[in-house]
């Protein structure tokens, strides 16, 4: 019994993750539930056992993406980076090596969605919206490690947010433009406020073009 248990658990897995990825590459209206089955190896069975629409499977994606935050956002930045601010601008990093590697495709899975479907899907709408609330609350948690050297009354989640602000423009921006120049142009204006407002300033130093250096 365990053991189909645990077969029905990897079946369900693979058609969640492969609609992720799918979803990811080209967008929800985009990915038929054929594309998903033949990447998941999976049959129409399975899948409707499953999931019984489509849009009960983007609710499941939007779960994943919630607990995929911490391992595949923030876990990274504190790899790369100790001291707390420079924590922030690693966190910003990670989505610039994304739109680097993948030629400006691909860029935040949760804006992308956001932009797709917010208005379409009330369901979804809610869960983007807990995703992106779960992105602010780690990285004002990172914010709250720094208040002793930030100005007094100072809102960690206005902080936080003007950060997501940040992101998502950029973001949008270097996929635009096909450029790295837009993001680097708004992580190094956030930088500098930083630089600005935190005693004892920063080591971090995000690259800049040679264009885009003011």
């Amino acid at each position: 019994m365990s053991d189909q248990l645990t077969s029905r658990e990897g079946t369900r897995e693979r058609i969640v993750e492969a609609a992720r990825e799918l979803f990811f590459e080209q967008g929800y209206n985009a990915t038929g539930m054929s594309q998903i089955l033949n990447r998941a190896e999976a049959n129409s069975g399975s899948l409707y056992h499953f999931f019984q629409t489509k849009e009960d499977l983007l609710v499941a994606v939007l779960e994943k993406y919630k607990l995929m935050l911490c391992p595949m956002v923030i876990e990274p930045a504190k790899q790369r980076a100790s001291d707390p601010v420079d924590r922030l601008f690693a966190i910003l990093m990670g989505y610039r090596m994304l739109l680097e590697a993948t030629e400006f495709r691909l860029g935040c899975p949760i804006g992308n969605l956001a932009l797709e479907l917010s208005n379409s899907h009330p369901r979804a709408r809610q869960l983007i919206e807990e995703n992106f609330e779960g992105w602010v609350g780690e990285v004002r948690a990172i914010v709250d490690e720094v208040s002793d050297r930030l100005p007094e009354g100072m809102d960690a989640e206005c902080v936080a947010t003007l950060l997501l602000s940040a992101m998502e423009g950029g973001v949008m921006l270097a996929r635009t433009y096909r450029s790295l120049e837009p993001f680097d142009r708004t992580v190094h204006a956030v930088r500098l406020m930083f630089d600005q407002l935190v005693r004892g300033g920063s080591e971090w130093s995000a690259p800049l073009t040679a264009t885009s250096t003011p």
